[in-house]
């Protein structure tokens, strides 16, 4: 994948058929920029498919600890982290300086908002800028952290032409959005099909034979712009079916009718019915975020995405509410809110996994102690809260002991995450009041009077 092209013309598939051959013999060296959630489940699966895998990342602790045959993410196995470097098909490194020896690097930044809920593309262009130092012919540069429409050519594309190589002649440009659902154990990398977009139809060939010899199928679509918005239509659909049915819950609440009830009797219908469930707010790296990237996007187009923006806000406002009926169920008890113990149980943004980013209950905890009460938390993934951009103040604290007497000490418990390995018959044993966010008890049979719903 060395060859240079000195035909300004958009090269054919069978110009590049030496840089297929390499791909699908496995002899291409892949590189990934960002080792987290996204980047390193990608590595693990390309170097599993054959490849040699060469993964960069600012974090010096993950690079020393991938190297050494340690897994830092707690659903991937230290075992196939290990296997991958016994067979020598997977090192990791602090040094961008080496982004020349790969023939293809897939990017797996974060693609975070201001605190304007603008887009934050810090990541990737310093990952494009580092790219560019060290660009040479022939290399395949994949973009998969979700973005706005017209990033991958807006962006990445001026940034790497502006060495004097050109895409879709000496480079190539692709976009395919990563699907990673961290903790579900149906799906993994290699299960899940994979949308791919081109910036020219080499680019496109070369990254659909990449991603073919790495995943079950392949979806190609007509330019990476088009795959940059298949990512966010995704991510969309989902927060805007949260925020109906978190509207519904609120709606039906005041009727006296169980949200949970009615989605569990609906989903029977076999056509037209589809099921989401409502919770204390929005968590995880994308959906939260991932809408606002359209909105902004399309205010360039003079286009107000006025349903996206209603989602948002129904979304967003789930906390307050949550803690309005944690202060009801504490007010039943005689005990006024302010002043009183609350433990919540789940600080990760969704069950069974250790992944904190934009999790609701870090703003609950903020809510509730806004209001006077004290707050600690039980989490069996997540011993110590770690720094966090939108809630600094909260690193440090440390998860409690679940336990009867621990229990018994709090006014309230509140299930904001509904992790499996909890106990959830001791916390209706011993808990005063519990607010359940999650319908984790009516699903576990466990009925009380003092377990109420939010």
């Amino acid at each position: 994948m060395h060859t240079q092209h000195t035909d300004e013309a958009e090269p054919s598939v069978s110009d590049i058929s030496g840089w297929l051959a390499a791909i699908r013999e496995r002899r291409a060296t892949i590189g990934i920029i960002g080792l987290g959630y996204v980047g390193l489940p990608l590595a693990l699966t390309t170097a599993k498919a054959g490849f040699k895998v060469l993964g960069f990342d600012i974090n010096l602790t993950y690079v020393d600890q991938l190297n050494r045959g340690e897994s830092y993410i707690q659903h991937i196995s230290s075992d196939h982290v290990a296997e991958a470097l016994a067979r020598k098909r997977l090192e990791a490194t602090t040094d961008f300086e080496r982004l020349d020896e790969p023939d293809a690097i897939l990017i797996c930044v974060p693609t975070p908002l201001t605190k304007h809920r603008e887009p934050d593309l810090s990541f990737v262009e310093s990952s494009a800028r580092m790219i560019a130092r060290r660009l040479r012919p022939g290399q395949l540069i994949v973009l998969e952290s979700t973005t706005y429409p017209g990033t991958t050519a807006e962006v990445l594309k001026p940034i790497f032409e502006a060495t004097g190589l050109t895409s879709g002649t000496d480079f190539f440009l692709a976009f395919s959005p990563e699907r990673e659902d961290p903790g579900n154990p149906a799906f993994s990398t290699s299960t899940i099909p994979k949308v791919v977009g081109g910036d020219g139809p080499a680019a496109l060939a070369l990254a659909d034979a990449l991603y073919s010899q790495l995943v079950v199928q392949t979806v190609p679509v007509s330019s990476a712009a088009t795959a940059e918005a298949v990512k966010l239509t995704e991510n969309i659909f989902r927060a805007v079916n949260i925020a109906l049915v978190n509207e519904l819950k609120v709606v039906y609440a005041a009727m006296g009718i169980d949200v949970w009830e009615v989605i569990d009797a609906a989903k029977t219908k076999p056509f037209g019915f589809m099921p989401f469930y409502p919770g204390p707010g929005l968590g995880g790296h994308c959906i939260p975020i991932d809408p606002f990237y359209l909105t902004w996007k399309a205010r360039e187009y003079d286009i107000t995405t006025r349903f996206i923006e209603l989602a948002g806000e129904i979304n967003t406002r789930m906390p307050y509410h949550v803690v309005d009926r944690l202060a009801e169920a504490v007010d039943q008890t005689g005990r006024a809110f302010s002043g009183s113990r609350i433990l919540i149980v789940g600080i990760a943004y969704k069950k069974n996994v250790g992944d904190m980013r934009e999790s609701p209950s870090l703003k609950l905890i903020e809510l509730i102690e806004a209001r006077g009460a004290q707050v600690d938390y039980f989490d069996p993934y997540i011993p110590v809260i770690p720094v966090t951009r939108e809630h600094a103040g909260l690193a440090g604290r440390c998860s409690v002991d679940l336990n009867a007497a621990t229990l018994a000490a709090y006014d309230a418990v509140l299930v904001a995450t509904d992790h499996d390995t909890v106990d959830y018959r001791l916390i209706a044993d011993h808990a005063r009041v519990v607010v359940d966010t999650r319908n984790v008890f009516q699903r576990a049979g466990i009925h009380s009077d003092r377990i109420a719903k939010a």
